[in-house]
């Protein structure tokens, strides 16, 4: 995937579950607790309301989205891009691509939970998520540790300027 082009829908073979966990394993430090085992994401892409959008650029593993609907809502489980990939906009487009795919699915609303303190807070906040709570000691880190998450939601449904 260029930095520019959307990312390919996920076709669900064991391959691309292979990317997704290198993916994650480059992306999430495991003191957090935010990352998912291969079970975990190979239980939850056997949703039929769920799927996941895969970037690549040159036959390499960049970034993946895993997402779900629930009635008219759409909810960002999991984003991941690889750090040495970060900053060419694979994460704007993957957002991008699951705003068009919830969209499509009829949703008006999608959510996503954040680590209190992750930088990527900002990101989300420059795409037009916008806080609206907290859960408390929602993640929990290998040592122990409990992080608060930050639930953010972007309205779909509102009219383009």
């Amino acid at each position: 995937m260029t930095s520019t082009a959307p990312p390919n829908a996920f076709n669900r073979s064991d391959e691309e579950l292979d990317d997704i966990m290198t993916i994650m394993e480059d992306s999430f430090e495991p003191r957090f607790g935010e990352g998912w085992s291969r079970s975990q994401c190979s239980g939850m892409l056997c949703d039929k309301n769920s799927w996941v959008t895969l970037a690549k650029e040159e036959d390499q593993p960049t970034g993946f989205a895993l997402s779900r609907m629930i009635i008219d809502e759409a909810e960002l489980l999991l984003i991941a891009v690889r750090p040495s990939y970060r900053g060419k906009g694979i994460g704007a487009a993957l957002i991008q691509q699951v705003c068009r795919m919830a969209a499509t699915k009829g949703a008006k609303r999608l959510h996503l939970e954040v680590r209190d303190g992750n930088a990527a807070t900002k990101f989300y906040q420059a795409t037009g998520f916008e806080s609206i709570g907290r859960r408390k000691n929602y993640y929990s880190g290998g040592n122990g540790e409990r992080f608060d998450a930050i639930t953010l939601v972007l309205q779909l449904d509102r009219p383009t300027l």
